[in-house]
């Protein structure tokens, strides 16, 4: 039961942090990506503090004991990602930033199985397969050879980056030892603020200059992929691992498909077919069919045995 449920937060995660790539492209037109950072992190601390001190009742000598994986989280995951991702949509396209972003669940396997000894099996090999192949198709519009035709440049290169970062947030993330998901995720944040602070000061902001889509971009960053898929995130990882839990990252070009759908924007036969193979894919890598096949395998022997 805990495991289905560390996969629905995963899906409603990745669903918040596809409206991210929306609503952050308008207000970083606006905000500086150092600035939008910065403003939705101390927003969502007025929200996660409050959460980690009634719901997890934190002991705060373990959370001043796990300081320095804490302070990592909060560079990697919180200033890091955010601010290489902001700041590569200023150089590059939305599909090719969407691209690039696929890899994050391959590196997250590799730094998972070599770090972390994670172990995949042959089915959850074959999920990532399909749903990283899904993610192809939507991007390149069913053209998938033409992903080696993709002139990268430096807002290319700033999104190798965040899937860098993320990665190393989600390994850290699953050694914290002690500290739980919210108060985990509170404690990076407020530690990012803080690193954060002197640069915001020192660039400054308009805030009168903003208009109102931008308030409201920045009110659904701060809820949604702030607060909520931060907090979604780390407790799936604790339940199912960094490499399962990577692989759902998948869905996010999908949801992001059936929200601009939802704005008015007509969809393709390649956005539909590998959405489909994103979410068979996301099934097999997650261990539902390998749980399956076991119980299976399991109660055939048994009956064997009967015989």
């Amino acid at each position: 039961m805990e495991g289905k449920r560390a996969w629905w937060l995963l899906v409603f995660c990745n669903l918040f942090w596809a409206g991210n790539y929306i609503f952050g492209k308008f207000v970083v037109t606006e905000m500086t990506p150092l600035w939008l950072t910065f403003a939705r992190w101390v927003l969502a601390l007025v929200v996660l503090i409050p959460l980690a001190i009634v719901l997890d009742k934190p002991d705060w000598r373990q959370v001043a004991k796990a300081w320095l994986p804490l302070t990592l989280m909060g560079l990697f995951g919180v200033i890091g990602f955010n601010v290489l991702l902001y700041s590569s949509l200023e150089h590059t396209s939305a599909t090719n930033a969407a691209l690039v972003t696929a890899l994050n669940p391959v590196v997250i396997v590799l730094f998972s199985v070599f770090f972390l000894r994670e172990k995949v099996s042959r089915i959850q090999a074959t999920g990532f397969i399909l749903s990283l192949f899904g993610v192809l198709v939507i991007l390149t519009q069913g053209h998938v050879l033409r992903v080696f035709q993709t002139d990268y440049n430096q807002g290319d290169l700033l999104v190798l980056c965040c899937v860098l970062v993320w990665t190393l947030y989600s390994i850290i993330g699953k050694k914290v030892k002690g500290v739980s998901p919210i108060t985990a995720t509170a404690a990076s944040t407020a530690l990012a603020v803080v690193m954060m602070l002197p640069f915001a000061i020192a660039e400054g902001v308009d805030f009168s200059a903003l208009s109102p889509l931008a308030f409201t971009g920045i009110a659904y960053i701060v809820l949604f992929p702030s607060i909520c898929s931060f907090v979604f995130w780390n407790v799936s990882v604790r339940a199912v691992g960094a490499s399962q839990a990577g692989i759902t990252l998948n869905l996010i070009p999908v949801f992001t498909a059936m929200i601009s759908v939802a704005l008015g924007e007509r969809i393709s036969q390649s956005q539909v077919w590998g959405g489909l193979l994103v979410f068979i894919g996301v099934t097999f890598a997650s261990g539902l069919i390998d749980q399956r096949w076991k119980r299976r395998q399991a109660k055939s022997s048994a009956e064997v045995m009967d015989r």
